[in-house]
């Protein structure tokens, strides 16, 4: 009896032991539905740019870009972490690198990237450390994700001139990594749901 108590605890502390990564890893390639990967090119949508932007909550911020002029889709979704296959169980812990993020899908005739990024700018506090709104973590920071130099040099323009203006911008700019589409029931959430995003809201920021 003694021996079999003591395989048993054994087994019991290998189990307790092994880290999240790992017992989380065979979960996540339990995926339903495609995953969207944004390529480091700028096309992607039937040819159309992208940007890709993390705000606080990805339902606010898709919502938002859902409506303005030039924009053909947005897609809520993880990127900048290390986790391969991330589910919104896991990013939500803070411990995959994945922060909540969109990428908005746009035609160039009718908006621009720095369009977009200004926008981005004024739909969200970007001077919040550490989370938006009432959401904090690292999985809600606010960074811009770039696919090109034109993109990080608009970026850094953007924010340098909210700095001229007193703004205290924590933006971080990241080159644009693999973009993990997030779950279904994540997908214009508020377009299906209804309300409004609780966090998010137009404020501007940029003089004309």
């Amino acid at each position: 009896m003694r021996n079999h108590r003591t395989i048993l605890m054994g087994m019991l502390a290998i189990l307790f032991l092994v880290p999240l990564s790992a017992a989380g890893y065979v979960e996540t390639m339990e995926v339903s539905g495609p995953i969207t990967t944004v390529p480091n090119s700028i096309s992607d949508y039937e040819g159309h740019p992208v940007a890709v932007f993390a705000g606080g909550c990805f339902w606010g911020v898709e919502h938002l870009f859902e409506q303005q002029p030039g924009v053909l889709d947005a897609v809520s979704g993880y990127t900048g972490g290390w986790m391969e296959f991330p589910t919104y169980r896991y990013v939500l812990t803070g411990r995959t690198g994945h922060v909540e993020s969109v990428a908005v899908f746009y035609d160039p005739e009718l908006t621009s990237y720095e369009e977009l990024a200004k926008f981005f700018f004024e739909i969200h506090d970007p001077t919040q450390l550490g989370g938006q709104g009432p959401d904090i973590g690292l999985q809600y920071e606010s960074v811009v994700f770039y696919g090109n130099s034109l993109e990080r040099e608009t970026a850094e323009r953007l924010i340098g001139t909210l700095q001229g203006l007193g703004y205290n911008v924590v933006t971080r700019i990241r080159p644009r990594t693999q973009f993990y589409r997030a779950e279904g029931y994540h997908q214009d959430y508020y377009e299906r749901f209804g309300g409004t995003p609780y966090c998010h809201a137009y404020t501007k920021r940029f003089p004309d």
